[in-house]
């Protein structure tokens, strides 16, 4: 793939689609703590299930390539996604850029206080399989936020005793 045609790639991929999860929790942290853990790409293995997460192209910073790879049993989801913006400590902005997953997504932290951050996490996927896609999502749809509600549940609960 050309230069050109990949960026037209990642500018398609980056519409939002009609796939909307958002998902929210507070982490009695200061919001550089909190950004910093959320962007030790890595690590986010230890708090998605069954999910490995490496950093493939890049420093893990703009323009990186990160892939999380979620496996339950023989059933196997490769999300690729481009990291293009990091505003330390406030916002992250990925695209989606695989096969199967595509869209924007944006984590955002916001300073409560001086040791609490409101962390929103809010991903736009566009739909495989046309009307059948569009039928399926109000289905999964519910699993889908409780997942992403339980990570950033799971994530708080590591950066606030520190181990991230």
């Amino acid at each position: 793939m050309t230069g050109a045609d990949s960026a037209d790639e990642l500018r398609a991929a980056a519409q939002p689609g009609a796939g909307e999860v958002t998902a929210t929790v507070i982490v009695n942290a200061p919001a550089h703590r909190v950004f910093d853990a959320f962007t030790a790409w890595e690590r986010q293995s230890e708090w998605i299930p069954f999910t490995r997460v490496r950093v493939v192209e890049g420093d893990g910073g703009e323009g990186s390539l990160v892939e999380a790879v979620t496996a339950v049993g023989p059933a196997v989801l490769r999300d690729e996604m481009r990291v293009v913006r990091l505003d330390r400590p406030y916002e992250v902005r990925v695209v989606h850029c695989g096969k199967l997953l595509r869209g924007p997504g944006v984590l955002r932290c916001t300073q409560m206080d001086r040791d609490r951050t409101q962390v929103v996490w809010h991903e736009w996927f566009h739909l495989p399989g046309g009307i059948a896609g569009r039928v399926a999502w109000p289905v999964l749809w519910p699993g889908s936020k409780v997942s992403l509600t339980q990570a950033l549940k799971k994530f708080a609960r590591l950066v606030e005793a520190g181990q991230i």
